[in-house]
């Protein structure tokens, strides 16, 4: 109960947010959790209960469902000042996961969400995308979406939401929540059963908590657990985000006395011992008839089937339709199941009550004692009976008004052949669910799969619903999954196939084969598509074009697919179609870029910007991906305004009609332009939501990325000394792993800077030569400069002058072929530390000022901060104070916490008579690291300072990296300046 008032108190925000309950079934887990509800709602927080349920756990959003079904409904209304910032929040969830788990209808204005939408297709319905009531029959139900649009108030079609918008507009619901009482309690019982949209969800809120006095508390059972959501748990346990507490079995007196007081001890110690301290085993043998010496050698199933053999044949019939229906379990629903005279039902039902085998529910509904009894009946029920309940379950819930998603479950239980209109339903499900709980919508798509006949004429529609599984199971981060089954409808397919089913299922499993960071057999597929006789048709041949360029800048140079980029733009230009020769355009433009092939770079994106801006909003709909490599390609250029509009359009599109991993990519685009023009808060929040997608999507290469561009946020945001962005590189790096393609190079790139800033030169060059390669090949041709400056620092910090005049002359070279102004004022960074080592302060403090002058032409503000800071470490008094003050300035307005700290360690002395005392020596160094500092000052070599204090040089070495993580220095020029300021004139 610390933890309550921790976060009522304010105090949580850094310590668990989230208590994970773990224990065997029956150990007292939801007995543990309802007593802390029970201290939440004493303490005047709000609480919210959900259970995830065995049988439904493929119900998308379940057990979030359940949890906000809780919510009262006078608090979403729309109206002023809480009320109306509430109903905003909740709006995008509660229309996220009832269309995924209600299948509810479009969602109004965006705002509030208010507005009725209609679906076309099979079975139209109507819904406002709440929800409903937990037996779906409030809920708004939609067909198949077959390009009919959902309908706002008379607008436009309505917006799209990912599951990963969902998770993001449930961390601002429950903060908005916790903030209209005294905080907010969240318990979530029974979590092994989850569906993997509820278990996404939570893992989303354990590693982005909301900003408020919201707790969570979830019960499982540690060994049903799957490894995905036990993974994620630990994760949060080992940041301590998460506090984990195991149950064991109860001590023999609290077992006893809590739960049979007044037995005879001979009695209890016999119960106990057959027990084992579980309070479900103990009741229930408590429960026998008899000494209780009957031990439960056949399980807790055969003790509590032993309840059942009492039942009269309604009321074991009434026990299987509540065990069938689970939280539907409303009397108008078993009466369907157990049909019976007049009356009978009641009766039935509390003679069931008084046996404690069934309690009653909200809204009139029952559930059975414990998850575990409903398990022992359903599974011990008679086979066709429980296929019939569960048909009947089915047709019920669909005169009610159920949607697809909540009948699907009861309409897979009853399939035991081909069914057309129960395999309609589960694909209906599978449509509704594809876009926020994809795990669901491959499951139905699997089960209609299962029952689908053989032979020739299901053939087609066997090999159309793989290729829609393997899309949903790509996008749940399933990728090998749905790539196996793309091969599969690949070697199935014949090559004179006209259906175009080949060329979408090639598209689509070199995409995956990318994604998996796969390129040569990417690529292979591609080339062998594309030869084949006879040649696919013009259409097919410019998606399979586009996906072969796709591939490069990765393993395959660009130079080696530009001729084929070339001939898909030639195609598409003789077909007219401008959508296709835009996106050829836009990798054009990348490749280009990313080579330092600039002026060809910019034609290309001038173009693709022009052909977008004519293109109808279907065609743009589906340009997400250019516009991604259009803010690329721009950001390369240095045009940052160009490249920010682009993620912004881009963006706009990505957020309503995805896919995930293009909204990842757009979101690292703008993180990109907002973190070089010194923006970084929105640029953390920004990469902080693509790593939420990369994570979820599956992809190795896409995480590192998205970890790699974190950790770039991170070191700028955070002061000197803090570890986390090295702990994030050092991840992205990992996750990396031998791979030599773009991305991978930029993880091993970034962990180069994270180590320099973390006072590890040595760790720096080792990751910055690994990214290289011996040839250079590994550092991007457009960026190098900038590469390489990180690698002059590493190597100067080393002592090794003369290797990094070597990279800093390259770094020159590179930086005026380019004339690109950040990667000139990148390399004048480097001369500008090689002429401080060598003694030549002045010299260094004016290359640093004309850095300063080349990242100011071109808007990149946080360059130009930076570099006025090194160079006011350096130049004279009256120099030193403007570029300190400027740097600081630029500095702090954009949240660059590293800099600002720098800044505060380098700060000029103010000029006022009398002359001030002397600054007080380097604090928080050892008497030995200062000795050493002051021969940094001298301008010795790690060598030399080694030979005057008999030392080793690797000893040297580890004083060296202690003094650059105590004072937030990287290199030996600003170590010199700064020990220069600290050391009082002799």
């Amino acid at each position: 109960m610390r933890l309550l008032d921790e976060v009522l108190a304010g105090r949580g925000t850094d310590g668990p947010r989230v208590v994970d309950l773990t224990g065997a079934a029956g150990i007292g887990k939801s007995r543990l959790l309802t007593e802390l509800c029970l201290r939440a709602r004493s303490r005047g927080m709000g609480v919210l209960r959900g259970r995830a349920t065995e049988y439904e756990r493929h119900t998308p959003y379940g057990l979030f469902t359940d949890a906000f079904a809780d919510l009262d409904p006078d608090l979403l209304r729309p109206g002023t000042g809480p009320a109306s910032t509430l109903a905003t929040a909740a709006s995008p969830v509660l229309r996220g996961i009832g269309e995924g788990a209600l299948g509810g209808g479009a969602a109004g204005d965006g705002d509030t969400g208010h507005g009725s939408g209609h679906g076309s297709g099979h079975g139209s319905g109507h819904g406002q995308g709440q929800g409903g009531r937990r037996d779906g029959s409030g809920g708004g139900g939609a067909g198949p979406r077959e390009g009919g649009a959902g309908r706002a108030g008379g607008e436009a079609a309505a917006p799209y939401t990912d599951r990963f918008a969902v998770h993001r507009a449930t961390a601002r619901l429950l903060a908005a929540l916790s903030r209209t009482g005294s905080g907010l309690l969240i318990a979530l019982d029974d979590l092994h059963w989850a569906d993997p949209a509820s278990l996404e969800l939570l893992d989303h809120l354990v590693r982005h908590p909301p900003h408020a006095p919201v707790l969570i508390a979830v019960a499982r059972r540690d060994r049903q657990t799957s490894a995905s959501l036990a993974a994620a748990l630990t994760r949060g346990v080992d940041t301590g985000a998460v506090l984990r507490l195991g149950l064991g079995p109860l001590p023999e007196r609290d077992c006893v006395e809590r739960l049979a007081p007044g037995l005879r001890p001979a009695r209890a110690a016999r119960l106990y011992a057959a027990s084992g301290g579980n309070p479900l085993y103990f009741l229930t043998l408590l429960q026998q008839d008899g000494t209780g010496a009957r031990s439960p050698l056949g399980g807790l199933g055969s003790l509590l089937l032993d309840e059942l053999t009492p039942l009269t044949p309604a009321q074991r019939r009434t026990v299987e339709a509540v065990a069938v229906l689970g939280d539907h379990a409303t009397p108008e629903l078993l009466a369907e199941l157990a049909p019976g005279p007049a009356g009978e039902l009641d009766a039935t039902l509390r003679a069931l009550a008084l046996r404690d085998l069934t309690r009653p529910g909200p809204a009139g509904s029952w559930t059975l004692r414990h998850p575990v009894l409903r398990t022992v009946v359903h599974e011990n029920a008679d086979h066709r009976s429980r296929i019939r309940m569960h048909r009947t379950a089915a047709e019920a819930l669909a005169r009610s008004g159920a949607p697809a998603p909540v009948r699907a479950h009861h309409v897979e239980q009853a399939l035991t052949g081909w069914d057309p209109a129960g395999a309609a339903v589960l694909l209906e499900a599978a449509a509704l669910a594809s876009a926020t709980a994809p795990a669901s919508s491959a499951h139905w798509l699997a089960a209609v799969l299962r029952v689908l006949p053989e032979g020739p004429r299901y053939a087609g529609q066997r090999l159309a619903l793989m290729l829609d599984r393997a899309r949903a199971l790509s996008v749940c981060g399933e990728l090998q999954a749905g790539r196996d089954l793309l091969a599969e409808v690949i070697d199935t397919v014949p090559p004179h196939d006209d259906s175009g089913l080949r060329p979408a299922a090639v598209t689509l499993c070199a995409s995956l084969e990318r994604h998996l960071g796969r390129y040569a057999r990417a690529e292979a597929l591609l080339r062998r598509e594309l030869s084949r006789s006879p040649a696919p048709p013009p259409s097919d041949l410019l998606a399979l074009g586009i996906e072969l360029g796709s591939s490069a800048p990765h393993s395959t140079p660009y130079p080696t697919v530009r001729a084929d980029v070339l001939r898909t733009r030639e195609l598409a230009r003789r077909l007219g179609d401008g959508a296709a020769e835009a996106d050829a355009l836009a990798l054009m433009a990348l490749g280009e870029a990313y080579e330092g092939g600039l002026d060809a770079a910019a034609r290309y994106a001038d173009r693709a910007d022009a052909l977008l801006e004519t293109l109808s909003d279907r065609d743009l709909a589906l340009r997400g991906e250019s516009r991604a490599r259009l803010s690329a390609a721009s950001f390369y250029l240095e045009r940052y305004g160009e490249a920010e509009r682009h993620a912004d359009r881009g963006l706009a599109l990505a957020r309503r009609v995805g896919p995930p991993h293009i909204l990842s990519h757009l979101l690292q685009c703008k993180a990109n332009v907002l973190m070089s023009t010194c923006r970084l808060h929105p640029a953390l929040e920004l990469v902080e939501e693509a790593e939420t997608i990369a994570r979820g999507i599956g992809s190795p290469d896409l995480l590192a990325l998205a970890l790699a561009n974190k950790a770039q946020v991170l070191l700028a945001s955070l002061p000197p000394g803090n570890p986390e962005s090295l702990a994030v590189a050092e991840e992205a790096a990992a996750v990396a792993g031998p791979r030599t393609s773009w991305w991978a190079s930029l993880a091993w790139c970034v962990l180069g800077f994270a180590a320099l800033f973390a006072g590890k030169p040595e760790r720096a060059r080792t990751a910055m030569l690994r990214a290289a390669r011996p040839d250079l090949s590994g550092l991007q041709p457009s960026m190098r400069p900038l590469f390489l400056e990180a690698l002059v620092t590493a190597t100067v910090a080393g002592g090794d002058l003369g290797s990094a005049d070597g990279w800093a002359a390259l770094a020159t070279a590179d930086a005026q072929r380019l004339g690109l102004p950040t990667q000139l004022a990148s390399a004048l960074r480097s001369t500008a530390q090689l002429l401080a080592a060598r003694g030549r302060t002045a010299e260094a403090a004016e290359a640093y000022a004309r850095a300063a002058g080349e990242a100011a032409r071109s808007g990149a503000t946080l360059w130009e901060a930076q570099s006025l800071l090194l160079g006011a470490s350096l130049a004279a008094d009256g120099p030193a104070e403007a570029m300190w003050h400027r740097g600081r300035g630029l500095a702090e307005a954009g949240g660059a916490r590293l800099l600002t700290g720098l800044a505060d360690l380098i700060r000029p002395a103010a000029p006022s008579p009398p002359p001030p005392a002397p600054p007080p020596p380097l604090p928080g160094l050892t008497p030995r690291e200062r000795e050493i500092a002051a021969l940094v000052a001298e301008g010795l070599t790690t060598a030399a300072i080694a030979a005057r204090l008999h030392l080793s040089p690797r000893t040297v070495d580890t004083h060296l990296s202690h003094i650059y993580r105590k004072t937030g220095v990287t290199t030996r020029s600003a170590l010199a300046a700064l020990t220069a300021r600290a050391t009082p004139a002799p």
